[in-house]
This record gives structure tokens, C-alpha cells and sequence, in this order.
């Protein structure tokens, strides 16, 4: 592994919470970003659904700087991959199992997150060499499943996306996670449609404090 592969690999842990933007608009982008790093989130995963989602990473990356650690999402093809990559990704997220996007990601010096399931498709993850196994959908499985799931595969760095909640999410990391992905339970709809920025900082400082709450403990902090 390449050195920048491997810092933004242990960025990635650090920052802990990836928020998952889908923004309606390019013009929606800049304002979410501001109202998730105010909150303390500085994990930002644009994903491809959002309108010229590589215009927005390179857009967020240039506004931002190191402030925002900026990634793609919802990789689903090598064209989408390389175009985020261009863009600028920090990192690159598919919801499924494609080990094509690997040498993409290597290529660029780019940890990857690939999705999987069953214990199986999590080994099987990892032992294409994808840097994290993005577990989803997690909201039916929760963290005892990754607990369970950890047992006899300690070595995966999971990262759940799907039902992490501000209420459940230290208990994810207690379970093991490396981080945690959080779209709709943080990222409102309504919220984002109708302006309301403050209301996304507020949630986010709470996320955020959870976190770090988690943290802290598991480390002794």
C-alpha cells in the first residue's frame, strides 16, 4: 500500500462518521458541507446520484480544503470510479461487491469501500483487497450482527451504512466498527429542501459527540 493510500486510509478511521450527501442540486452542496463540518462530521461522501457529483467533490476539495476529507459514492461501474477519481475522491464507496473498481482505487492511491452482506461476501471483500467492507444494508442487522460477524473474522474493518442512528451508533463502534456511514438519519430531507442548516449542525454535533464518547471509552481516553 502506497503511502497517501495508507494516511487516507487512517484519516478515514479518524474521522469516523461519513456523511452520505445526495443532494437534490450542485447549488445544495456547499451549504451541507458547511452545516457538517460546523457539527464536527468532516467525512463527506458525495455520491453519484447527486447532479455533476465530480464537479461537486472538486468543488467541495477547493472550497474546503483539509477541512473535509471528500469521497464518492454509489460506485457502481470503472467509469463512475475513474470520474470520481478525476474529480479528486479521497475515497471510493460502492454499495456492492465490484473488484474491478479495485485497481482504480490503487491506481490513484484511494482507499476503497465495497459492499457486501453475508459473512461470505465480507471475506470475500476483503480478500480482493478492498481497505474497508462497507456492511449494507445495516439497518436489519445492527451491531450485534457485526459483533457476531467479528468473532471469527476479526480482521475486517467494517464499516456499517443503513440504520446508524444517533441513538445506536456508539453502540456500532463498541461492536467493532472502524466507522460508520449515516444518510437519511442525519442528512434530512426536508431539512436540506427547505434550508434548515442550523437544524443539520445541531444533529450533527450530536453524532459527532457520540462518537467521540464511543471512542473515547473503547480507547480509554
Amino acid at each position: 500500500m502506497n503511502l497517501i493510500r495508507q494516511q487516507r486510509c487512517q484519516r478515514l478511521c479518524q474521522t469516523g462518521i461519513i456523511a452520505v450527501v445526495r443532494a437534490r442540486s450542485l447549488e445544495q452542496v456547499p451549504a451541507i458541507v458547511e452545516s457538517l463540518l460546523l457539527g464536527g462530521i468532516t467525512g463527506i461522501e458525495i455520491t453519484t446520484s447527486t447532479p455533476e457529483f465530480a464537479r461537486a467533490i472538486c468543488e467541495t476539495r477547493r472550497r474546503f480544503g483539509d477541512a473535509a476529507f471528500v469521497g464518492a459514492g454509489t460506485l457502481l461501474n470503472v467509469n463512475q470510479a475513474n470520474e470520481a477519481v478525476d474529480g479528486g475522491a479521497e475515497f471510493l464507496v460502492s454499495p456492492v461487491f465490484r473488484p474491478a473498481l479495485l485497481p482504480v482505487a490503487v491506481a490513484a492511491g484511494t482507499p476503497i469501500l465495497l459492499g457486501a452482506y453475508t459473512p461470505t461476501e465480507c471475506q470475500a471483500a476483503y480478500e480482493a483487497g478492498a481497505d474497508f467492507v462497507k456492511l449494507f444494508p445495516a439497518d436489519t442487522l445492527g451491531p450485534a450482527y457485526v459483533r457476531s460477524l467479528r468473532a471469527p473474522l476479526p480482521h475486517l474493518k467494517i464499516i456499517p451504512t443503513g440504520g446508524v442512528t444517533v441513538e445506536n451508533i456508539g453502540e456500532f463502534f463498541h461492536a467493532g466498527c472502524v466507522a460508520v456511514g449515516v444518510g437519511s438519519s442525519l442528512l434530512k430531507a426536508e431539512w436540506i429542501n427547505s434550508a434548515r442548516w442550523s437544524d443539520l449542525t445541531t444533529l450533527a454535533v450530536r453524532f459527532h459527540d457520540e462518537f467521540r464518547a464511543a471512542t473515547d471509552l473503547r480507547t480509554g481516553g
